[in-house]
């Protein structure tokens, strides 16, 4: 996976106007060393004890900007809370209905996944994500018991 410096996040602040804060770095390091496509409810959580001046909407807000910048992905599940993602590589996911977990994936075929007739001339494409809903294997063997 890709990891991008701190550094870097600092020159694309400026790049699009955005001014370097404490809080800005702390949100943008909490969902970077997390694995588990954290929710902003989650991250709130984490950072609010460093800056508790910091509320939900600043971290949210956010979050969202981080994701037009294209240091983040906004990971959309069914009918749950809006999940983000630090590695910005083309990959796919796997999602537990069951714990809501969500676990990336690689396949090379997916990446290349054949855009219907239907759609084509219709509609412009610039991103390909699968995402694969069911039951983890440790939800799975927790079933068993």
């Amino acid at each position: 996976m890709e990891k991008r410096t701190l550094d870097e996040f600092k020159e694309r602040c400026k790049a699009f106007g955005l001014k370097i804060t404490p809080q800005r770095i702390a949100i943008y390091q909490e969902i970077l060393n997390s694995s588990n496509h954290p929710s902003a409810e989650a991250i709130y959580r984490n950072i609010r004890e460093a800056h508790p001046n910091i509320s939900f909407d600043t971290v949210n807000r956010t979050l969202l900007t981080l994701a037009e910048m294209g240091f983040i992905q906004v990971v959309e599940g069914s009918g749950d809370v809006r999940r983000f993602d630090s590695n910005a590589e083309p990959h796919h996911h796997l999602r537990c209905n069951q714990c809501g977990a969500i676990i990336d994936f690689y396949n090379r075929k997916y990446d290349q996944l054949e855009i219907p007739k239907e759609i084509q001339g219709k509609f412009s494409v610039n991103k390909i994500r699968v995402v694969l809903e069911g039951i983890c294997s440790s939800c799975q063997e927790n079933l068993k018991e």
